[in-house]
């Protein structure tokens, strides 16, 4: 429990002892509770300042360019690792991109991480994510101001915020912080760093993207401070010729792990975050447009993209104007802090519950065909206490049904036939904190 505490100017107060890797339903609110509209500003104002945060951007100067933007962050990662007892392992992993179409010359991509280490499993990671660059109008125009205050500055302070608040705390896995980069000139960073991931063995359970968190006033008129928006894949971008045929036989088009990250993320809204409702769209992302989230599905991992629900397109990659008497241009001024810290909160206390849980089951297999019952197994997981089945209706989009089944690694539901349901295995901590839900065989496995 915490014992101790002081208070340090413009952050949380230093634990002496964090909360331990054991987490109570107040723990929760208490994670919502903290996260800060005060100090999100502070830092969109911060990263707004550097004039441009453009890929191409300069990086000798310590006040403008994206150099100056992405050495800020990791510096802001260290001030909160130092006030946690470096809790945090704080790094960069970059490459050099070029014949790109917006990068035709040779450019270091330079990706800042900030890690929160698990007790017990380390190497298993959840991930909140947001980009650092910025454009105007011009992809290609790396001079002129690009403030990019919700594109992305206000994800950005998001992940800053979040690594502030869940740095209090323990938990049994990892959960990464990241400002990536080289996004608006083709997803680069999120590809270094997805490869990163790959080659250095990572088990990654999750990634939230967070790209635009903070406009409240869409293009079409509405104002809207009470929906999100969670994008995801329906399908495995991996899925081999063999896993197709063994899902259009067995369903799965709406239950990759991805797609099931997205219903633990509407779940967590549901339950924690006032005033919020979440759509979850069956769609990698928007029409034609598309996000870092994107490039760690290429690479086999889950992930999904969290946003505002009502974009406004004049405040969106476009030249700082007025014309025809319509104010064009990412400026701080549409940025709402109190929506921005709102979705902050939701990916914080959505990380904390899977960073709390154990890994999702593993090898999930279902049979029951001309049977009156149906039969899930799966193998068992570290640190899980227990599972619980899930099934609900094949027209459903949350799973609607559940069964708490002990610490099995099979169970048969009786008289629930296995022709009128999807199904689904999760598993539970001690204190009954539940992974998300795992579809069977190929379509579902977070593996």
């Amino acid at each position: 429990m915490k014992i101790r505490s002081i208070a340090i100017a413009g952050l949380l107060p230093v634990l002496f002892q964090a909360t331990p890797a054991v987490a109570a339903e107040r723990d929760f609110h208490d994670i919502v509770a903290a996260v800060s509209a005060e100090r999100i500003e502070r830092d969109i104002r911060t990263l707004v300042g550097f004039g441009t945060r453009h890929t191409l951007s300069e990086t000798g100067s310590d006040t403008r360019g994206i150099g100056a933007a992405r050495r800020w962050v990791e510096a802001e990662f260290n001030r909160i690792s130092d006030a946690c007892g470096g809790c945090l392992e704080v790094f960069t992993v970059s490459g050099v991109v070029s014949g790109e179409n917006r990068i035709p010359d040779p450019v270091e991509v330079v990706n800042v991480i900030a890690m929160l280490r698990g007790e017990s499993e380390p190497n298993r990671i959840v991930m909140m994510s947001a980009h650092l660059d910025s454009r105007v109008s011009d992809p290609m125009n790396f001079e002129s101001d690009s403030p990019g205050a919700n594109d992305d500055a206000s994800g950005v302070a998001g992940v800053i915020e979040a690594a502030r608040v869940l740095s209090q705390y323990r938990f049994p896995a990892t959960i990464a912080l990241t400002g990536l980069s080289g996004e608006e000139q083709g997803l680069h960073g999120a590809r270094i760093l997805s490869q990163y991931a790959i080659d250095n063995g990572w088990n990654l359970d999750a990634v939230l993207n967070n790209d635009m968190i903070g406009n409240i006033t869409g293009i079409n008129g509405v104002i809207d401070n009470t929906t999100a928006r969670v994008f995801s894949e329906g399908t495995r971008y991996l899925e081999t010729e063999g896993e197709a045929n063994q899902r259009r036989a067995q369903g799965g088009e709406v239950d990759s792990p991805s797609r099931n990250v997205a219903r633990y993320v509407d779940e967590m809204a549901d339950r924690y975050i006032p005033n919020l409702d979440t759509m979850m769209i069956y769609r990698i992302d928007r029409f034609g447009r598309g996000g870092d989230h994107r490039r760690f599905n290429e690479a086999g991992f889950p992930a999904v993209r969290i946003m505002e629900t009502n974009e406004n397109y004049n405040y969106q990659h476009q030249d700082i104007r007025v014309e025809d008497g319509i104010a064009y241009g990412d400026v701080i001024e549409h940025v709402n802090f109190e929506y921005a810290a709102k979705l902050t909160g939701l990916n914080a206390v959505t990380l904390a519950a899977m960073a709390w849980a154990p890994a999702p089951p593993a090898n999930v297999v279902i049979e029951g065909a001309v049977r009156p019952s149906t039969t899930l197994n799966w193998e068992r997981v570290p640190g899980a206490a227990g599972y619980r089945v899930h099934w609900r209706l094949t027209t459903s989009p949350t799973w609607d049904f559940q069964r708490d089944v002990g610490d099995v690694d099979s169970f048969t539901l009786e008289n629930v036939v296995i022709d009128n349901y999807f199904f689904g295995v999760s598993s539970l901590s001690a204190d009954g904190i539940q992974s998300p839900v795992v579809f069977p065989g190929p379509a579902g496995s977070f593996d």
